[in-house]
């Protein structure tokens, strides 16, 4: 997937170890629930593994 960055208006980086297995849905109930924003807004969401070297990203919309 390629993301057109002039559509992010801001970048969180969610700190702590966070399951990777979830997918897109479940990462995005993260950010909906645990920090109450909006998963679906020009945001680009950055999740960090037990492995500090591995990261998922939820895309802005």
């Amino acid at each position: 997937m390629i993301i057109d960055t002039s559509q992010i208006s801001q970048i969180y980086l969610v700190c702590g170890k966070t399951d990777l297995r979830k997918g897109i849905d479940g990462l995005a109930g993260i950010v909906q629930e645990q920090y109450d924003l909006d998963p679906y807004s020009q945001a680009l969401y950055l999740f960090c593994g037990t492995r500090k070297d591995r990261f998922k990203v939820v895309p802005c919309q």
